[in-house]
């Protein structure tokens, strides 16, 4: 048990099933920040896409979902594809404003692309500057600063700038 006023533990852990509607929760609190930036409108229902989510909480070896967690308090997602292929992706990325600032981002990055070592990519947008400061931070800390950056039109989105893809290769957590 925590110390009084310590922080809780942090947990990063592969998402299953039973945490769908945790994910859900935090998927719609993602789209909603991200939504400057996406221009995206939650659907008629109220409720974002989520096809990614979706496919990351199917039984595809290629996707994955993990639950950051502090203490009890889910405080986050990642979600990532392409496991299964050279260069793995990380799809989405979300930290809930009360824990950010407190280097959990970082360190949920971290355990994610540590447990693949590997080829990484992470596509951000250079509008928002808490993502063009995060990433190169990453990369550096699993990838003794090697790691590179290029802009790319978004696939079938010309209506907005250019992703920028920051990629590296991590290595293992050991």
């Amino acid at each position: 048990m925590p110390a009084a006023g310590a922080p809780a533990p942090l947990t990063v852990r592969r998402a299953t099933s039973t945490d769908r509607v945790v994910l859900e929760h935090l998927w719609a609190l993602f789209c909603h920040d991200l939504s400057p930036v996406t221009d995206e409108l939650p659907d008629s229902s109220g409720r974002f896409r989520h096809e990614r989510l979706d496919r990351a909480l199917e039984d595809d070896a290629g996707w994955a979902a993990s639950l950051v967690l502090r203490g009890p308090s889910p405080v986050g997602l990642v979600v990532v594809r392409s496991l299964d292929a050279d260069e793995r992706r990380l799809n989405s990325f979300f930290v809930v404003a009360a824990a950010r600032r407190h280097g959990h981002g970082l360190a949920a990055a971290l355990a994610v692309v540590r447990a693949h070592p590997g080829p990484w990519a992470v596509a951000f947008q250079d509008v928002n500057a808490a993502a063009r400061a995060f990433w190169p931070r990453v990369a550096s800390a699993c990838s003794d600063d090697t790691w590179t950056l290029e802009h790319l039109p978004v696939r079938g989105r010309p209506d907005l700038a250019p992703d920028t893809w920051i990629r590296f290769t991590s290595r293992s957590a050991g």
